[in-house]
């Protein structure tokens, strides 16, 4: 295991993540347990069992048949790390570099909202955690907890981004606009590809909408512009907060569409706000439309798919990836979403071009099975894979993460499509040459 007296610690420019390995080994010496496992099959079962029937079904459902959702993983599993040996990785150095902000690895908290229907401390639990770490925190406009509060709880100069579905109702954005910005959330994130929820089977079939039934619409309800809108409509919030709830998610999750006429003016806003602070449009999928983004003066893109939840039969966000890193990957601050469940993920991410990953369903099952605590085992957990697959793949920097890293797997991958009692489907690998009952 690392030796926690190894000389090059003191000479890293990071942290020893891979201690936190010793660290959970050593925990039966002291007469305690790990957590839980980080394995993501076994961290989403433990979810599960401490998940309501609802929390589950939001937590895990994905648009249609889930085939975008499969497609991720697949596309994750065709390719393959290729490790260096006897390269000196004493020193190396997982750091990277973020809208100004030096961050401890190249993996970010991606936004995720109403985390109250996970746990009680929400948003709450998370930022801290993000910001105890140094990792880049997202807050979604669709989150269960006050902008402030959520900035409060991550930190003093801790980096913090904050995600926006867009109101048909611009003195409602401002307010969140700057709302966001006076708690610190230094750059803005557009998302482009939910107008309104995909069709998600288990969530349909259940009626399963929290904000219908009055629960997470804190950040909303707490807008002084969206009080006075339900002021003029005759609800009080306090009182009917059913009323209030439908009101503002119907407010951003309106399905009524936006197009690119509206971009100038937001990126115009925006930047009045902030001062110029970078503006980013997540749900990219096309070159047609990262090339857009150049045209528009979009500081960078989060390439994604909403990890398969809103539509189905797309593109692996990681094929997208490749094919929008090779025609903009120069004019972009390019980022990646949708699928990642480990640290040779996260270098798959980085070797196709992305320069900085998003992981949502990790820490939301950690949030579930343990709130606070469970948070810091995941994503510690995973820094520790990622400093440790640096270590023994021969990786001394995060630039060291190219596409000259990756092989192809060399046979045509079989994927059992496993479809458990409440309609969620999910992959796992076989044996290549497997020709299993149903195959994707």
């Amino acid at each position: 295991m690392s030796d926690p007296h190894n000389p090059n610690i003191k000479t890293r420019t990071t942290p020893q993540w891979a201690l936190f390995q010793r660290e959970n080994f050593e925990k039966l010496n002291e007469g305690k347990t790990v957590p839980f496992s980080t394995d993501p099959t076994k961290l989403k079962d433990k979810a599960r069992e401490t998940l309501s029937k609802g929390g589950w079904l939001y937590a895990s459902s994905n648009a249609g048949l889930s085939t975008t959702h499969l497609a991720n993983r697949q596309a994750f599993y065709r390719h393959r790390i290729i490790p260096n040996q006897l390269v000196d990785t004493n020193c190396r150095d997982t750091t990277t570099e973020i809208f100004g902000h030096r961050v401890s690895a190249p993996i970010g908290f991606a936004p995720i909202g109403i985390n109250k229907i996970y746990h009680q401390s929400a948003e709450f639990a998370v930022a801290k955690v993000a910001g105890e770490l140094n990792l880049p925190y997202c807050l979604s406009t669709v989150g269960s907890s006050p902008i402030e509060k959520v900035g409060q709880a991550n930190g003093d100069g801790s980096p913090r981004f904050y995600q926006l579905y867009m109101p048909h109702d611009e003195e409602l954005t401002l307010s969140l606009l700057n709302r966001a910005w006076k708690s610190g959330f230094d750059a803005l994130i557009l998302t482009t590809d939910t107008w309104q929820l995909g069709w998600r089977h288990g969530d349909v079939a259940n009626s399963n909408y929290a904000f219908y039934r009055g629960l997470g619409a804190d950040l909303g309800l707490s807008d002084p512009v969206f009080q006075k809108r339900c002021r003029d409509s005759g609800i009080d919030p306090e009182k009917d907060v059913v009323a209030a709830s439908t009101k503002w998610i119907d407010s951003v999750w309106h399905g009524r569409a936006w197009s690119w006429e509206k971009i100038p003016w937001l990126i115009e806003r925006w930047r009045e706000i902030s001062g110029d602070r970078p503006f980013v449009i997540k749900g990219i999928q096309s070159v047609g439309d990262a090339r857009k983004c150049v045209e528009y003066g979009v500081d960078g893109i989060v390439v994604s798919n909403h990890a398969g939840r809103q539509v189905d039969g797309a593109i692996a966000s990681l094929d997208a990836l490749e094919n929008i890193v090779q025609a903009v990957g120069d004019q972009l601050y390019i980022m990646f979403d949708s699928g990642i469940r480990g640290a040779s993920d996260v270098a798959k991410a980085l070797a196709l071009g992305a320069k900085f990953v998003f992981v949502g369903r990790l820490w939301i099952w950690g949030l579930s099975i343990m709130g606070e605590e469970g948070v810091r085992h995941v994503m510690k957990s995973l820094l520790a894979d990622f400093d440790i697959l640096m270590a023994v793949g021969g990786f001394v920097s995060i630039k060291d993460f190219e596409r000259s890293i990756l092989g192809m797997a060399t046979h045509d991958l079989a994927t059992v499509c496993r479809t458990s009692a409440d309609g969620v489907a999910e992959s796992y690998p076989k044996s290549y040459t497997l020709i299993p009952d149903r195959v994707l």
